[in-house]
């Protein structure tokens, strides 16, 4: 069968593979699922009632939710007629609502719960392209999507379907951006359909699999990965929120699952701080098992001794790691950031193979990733480019992509488009990068990158990644730009750090306080000295101060995927940055 759209990616399976849980979502404390076909089904219903409301090729219907099976349904029931899916985070705030769906002209909405309708009930009259509302969960007063599960043959479907072809577009991804309004990314359904066929060489996928799916689908990096295992016919189950993970996991045992490298991290941390519960003998082979990991390397041979100990640690210690994800995961895909090499060691030690990968809502996104087929991996590196694509370093270090699963631009700016992509069809990824023997290895963000007034040039990302290292740093932003040194404006890990303070026995009566302990402000200064010898001298963070609350979504300091909105954060912290250096 021939993939010409991406509604081709749903019905593969029937003709292949058809899975009865191909995907799965918890309701009322039980895993409740639909096959391959009762989704196909629906979604030739769901198309007939959005044909008979008037939509037609083109028309741009938003979607607000979380992950679940719903969300699959209406975007088949929205690609298959030629409209345009437009889906929209479900944690930013009422403004940004107003401006997306206005930039877009969404003639539809689909959100999920009570929450969200309150945020757009708060806009709506500003956005006079908006027709209709529908919600996944029953709400009182409103339309349930239900409704428009009209019945309908499948000639009369068919027909809309065979006139989309690849060039034509599948959705509007609006990315989050750490600065300025969130920009329209225009893919083609040849765009993703390239991106998903070229990546799945890269991934251990057998039909028999289920993945875990809770990265959010409006996001590329997780819509592309499902795509992917929808086409593979590997079953599909939503976490039921961020928080459930951990039981999800367990209760799934999932051989894939997608994640950006902050929740490792507290994964890594969490791990860490049992074994730092432990006494005695057990505490002893814990270390030993984790000093074992994070010398781990795939492309080395350590030799008869190191290999011995690693079974041996992988029989006493890490095989509790792999229980604690479900006991069958062969591989986890790493998006959306830089991943701290150290986590990749200790997880791949473990059994756990962590593929880091790279690539931009412009790219469909993948333009690199690791795989487990020999040669394929190398630890800080996001692995050797796709075959498809063309990658090269420009003059300047910036990486530049061209191939078919770049953008088609942003929508309704051409002249910011024309800034990206030039005139050979390359897209400027923003990204500074190096190859090294095939794989890309990323240094910094272009943007990000500054100059002390000494003439040093500063690459943020790296450091910032080092030093979050430490379990007493949760964010880490470096500043210095036109200044004599780098500093930081550090949030504490305020978790481990009052269960420190517990430990020492240091009082203390709010965050405020707190971190203007002497005890705890030396403690940290203890660590950023260890980490800045990493970096040469004048890289190094000469001074830094710390905060006393939460960086989050919410609060405004961190993008939907989780990357520091500096000039926000510069903006918020502007009298810490006066303290340090004026």
């Amino acid at each position: 069968m021939q993939i010409n759209s991406l509604a081709d990616f749903y019905y593969y399976p029937l003709q292949f593979q058809p899975k009865s849980d191909a995907f799965t979502q918890k309701e009322n404390s039980k895993w409740v699922s639909l096959s391959s076909k009762e989704l196909v089904d629906k979604a030739i219903q769901l198309s007939k009632g959005l044909l008979e409301l008037g939509v037609k090729k083109g028309d741009r219907i938003a979607m607000i939710s979380n992950n679940r099976i719903e969300w699959h349904l209406t975007d088949l029931a929205i690609q298959q007629i030629g409209a345009v899916n437009v889906p929209i985070y479900s944690n930013i705030n009422p403004e940004d609502y107003d401006y997306i769906l206005n930039d877009c002209g969404a003639k539809l909405l689909f959100l999920s719960d009570e929450e969200i309708l309150g945020k757009i009930l708060s806009i709506k009259a500003n956005v006079p392209s908006l027709e209709k509302i529908y919600t996944f969960n029953k709400i009182s007063g409103q339309s349930h999507f239900s409704e428009l599960l009209n019945s309908s043959s499948v000639e009369d479907i068919e027909r809309h379907k065979s006139q989309v072809n690849g060039d034509d577009l599948a959705t509007l991804i609006y990315t989050s951006g750490t600065t300025g309004k969130p920009k329209g990314v225009m893919l083609t359904h040849k765009n993703f359909i390239s991106n998903v066929l070229a990546s799945e060489p890269r991934l251990p996928i057998a039909k028999e699999q289920k993945a875990l799916s809770f990265l959010p689908l409006c996001h590329v990096f997780e819509r592309m990965l499902d795509y992917l295992y929808i086409y593979k016919s590997v079953s599909i189950y939503y976490a039921e929120s961020m928080e459930t993970i951990a039981d999800n996991l367990k209760e799934v045992k999932p051989q894939l699952f997608a994640t950006v490298p902050r929740l490792l991290e507290k994964v890594y941390d969490k791990i860490v701080a049992k074994g730092t519960e432990l006494t005695g003998i057990k505490k002893k082979l814990f270390f030993w098992a984790l000093e074992l990991g994070l010398l781990f390397d795939p492309n080395e041979d350590k030799g008869f001794w190191y290999n011995f100990q690693l079974k041996l640690a992988n029989k006493l210690i890490f095989s509790k790691w792999r229980e604690a994800l479900g006991g069958n995961v062969i591989a986890i895909v790493s998006g959306g950031a830089a991943l701290q090499p150290r986590l990749a060691r200790v997880f791949s030690a473990a059994q756990i193979p962590v593929l880091e990968g790279y690539g931009l809502t412009e790219t469909s996104p993948v333009i690199g990733v690791n795989c487990l087929l020999p040669g394929g991996s190398m630890i800080g590196t996001i692995g050797k480019p796709l075959e498809n694509l063309d990658v090269k370093i420009a003059d300047d270090g910036e990486i530049i992509v061209k191939g078919p699963s770049v953008m088609k631009g942003y929508y309704n700016k051409p002249d910011i488009t024309k800034e990206v992509i030039d005139e050979n069809g390359y897209f400027h990824t923003g990204d500074i990068g190096q190859m090294v023997n095939g794989f890309l290895k990323i240094t910094d963000r272009k943007k990000e990158m500054f100059k002390t007034s000494g003439g040093k040039y500063i690459a943020p990302q790296v450091m910032e990644n080092k030093f979050k290292e430490s379990r007493f740093i949760e964010q880490l932003m470096v500043i210095g730009d036109g200044e004599k040194h780098p500093a930081a404006i550090i949030q504490p890990d305020f978790v481990f750090l009052e269960d420190w303070c517990k430990r020492k026995e240091i009082q203390y009566s709010s965050i405020n306080e707190l971190i203007k302990k002497t005890k705890v402000v030396e403690r940290i200064q203890e660590e950023v000295d260890e980490l800045n010898k990493n970096f040469p001298n004048y890289e190094q963070i000469k001074k830094f101060e710390l905060v006393d609350s939460q960086w989050g979504i919410s609060t405004g300091e961190l993008t939907p995927t989780l990357k520091l909105k500096r000039k926000f954060i510069l903006s918020k912290y502007q009298h810490l940055v006066e303290k340090i250096y004026r």
